[in-house]
């Protein structure tokens, strides 16, 4: 049986980029010996589109311009049936022919920015291919913590207090600004609003370190959040798989971090092997809470996963007093790093079962999409070639 062609699309413009490449690698790695062909369509730091053999190989991307200059520039196309390619724009070689890959599916592992707010996934719907992961609607939600914490409010889901604004707010109102912040009491977290791996991430004791961390924040965000701290804080997560109507979470993890809140240093480079991503930071799986806290969490997981119009598959961060147990949802991770496969591992399927599903979630959703009347036959232009340039002015004859 002949392998169909699963493009992997990962890096980006983006802080996260290097996390995305590691979680493309992994799948690329679990895939071996299934039935995809995996294209790897790997985007540079500066928004070039590459593929090529060289990008399946991790010891490559020590040296990111070299590995560049050996790949090939591609683009997504369409031929006269409009059936979709991953085409090269030019030759592997001096004599080579540009290579042409029918596209059954699109593997996303990007992680922050443009490839996880939703501008990829447009790009995916205007092409009409499927596409794991949560669509435009949902990823652009996920991406945006802000309007993510609005939704969840909405639904009756608890989140902390916080106060948002933009960097021209902040040169015009700060002491305002901070004066609200400081009705929440110190300690305060600063983050900025659509960044994630924790990269940004601050927490302030009192006003000269929150004015320092909102200054630092705004080096990668022009709009940030200042939120109420949980005192004492238990981080907990919990993966939800599926579709707004019909999903399903994964056991709880409980991070373990040298600080109160996680930062990049403990997701990514924690634990045995940082070229692992996000599965090498140190965790408790499953979470060691009671079971009524669990499927409390679990619950609200799957529920913010629906209210969000998430699918695919996403990990929901939650903050939990750990002397009340009140818990509140923190954010959504539209793509997680390592897809959050060391969850779903302990719920009893494994990373290459874990992919084939979210494969398949894919294909679901296009076909369905597909089933839909997606054009409506009239004569409207007929109508407006017959009067003309002027009728479509409006304009009196």
């Amino acid at each position: 049986m002949s392998q169909k062609n699963l493009v992997v699309a990962f890096g980006g413009v983006s802080p996260e980029h290097e996390v995305s490449v590691l979680t493309a690698i992994q799948a690329i790695s679990a895939l071996e010996g299934s039935s995809y062909n995996c294209i790897p369509l790997y985007v540079t730091k500066s928004g070039r589109w590459l593929t090529g053999e060289k990008l399946l190989d991790l010891s490559n991307y020590k040296e990111l311009k070299t590995l560049e200059n050996d790949s090939v520039s591609c683009a997504f196309v369409k031929d006269e049936t409009g059936k979709t390619f991953l085409k090269e724009q030019e030759g592997g070689g001096f004599f080579s022919k540009p290579k042409s890959y029918p596209v059954y599916a699109v593997l996303c592992a990007f992680h922050g920015s443009e490839g996880e707010n939703g501008s990829f996934q447009g790009v995916c719907e205007m092409m009409n291919i499927p596409y794991t992961g949560s669509g435009v609607l949902g990823s652009s939600l996920g991406m945006d913590k802000v309007k993510a914490k609005l939704v969840a409010a909405a639904n009756g889901i608890p989140v902390t207090r916080a106060v948002n604004f933009y960097e021209s707010d902040w040169e015009k109102e700060q002491d305002d600004l901070i004066a609200v912040a400081e009705e929440y009491d110190y300690p305060l977290i600063v983050k900025p609003v659509s960044l994630g791996s924790s990269i940004g991430v601050a927490i302030a004791n009192d006003r000269n370190s929150l004015i320092d961390a909102v200054e630092t924040a705004f080096r990668y965000d022009a709009h940030l959040l200042i939120e109420e701290a949980v005192n004492p804080l238990m981080e907990i997560n919990c993966s939800v798989m599926g579709t707004p109507d019909d999903c399903k979470p994964s056991v709880c993890e409980k991070p373990l971090g040298k600080t109160e809140t996680l930062s990049f240093e403990d997701k990514y480079q924690s634990g045995e092997g940082a070229d692992k991503g996000m599965a090498s930071a140190d965790r408790i799986i499953p979470a060691d809470i009671p079971d009524e806290l669990t499927k409390k969490i679990q619950r609200m997981a799957t529920k913010t996963f629906s209210a969000l119009g998430a699918s695919g598959l996403a990990r929901l961060d939650f903050l939990v007093n750990a002397n009340t147990n009140e818990v509140y949802f923190n954010e959504i991770n539209t793509i997680p790093g390592s897809f959050s496969f060391y969850l779903w591992e302990k719920s009893g399927l494994q990373f290459s079962e874990l992919l084939n599903e979210l494969i398949a979630i894919a294909l679901k959703q296009h076909q369905a999409k597909n089933g839909r009347v997606r054009s409506y036959e009239t004569n409207l232009l007929s109508e407006k070639a017959v009067k003309g340039i002027k009728g479509l002015k409006g304009t009196k004859n």
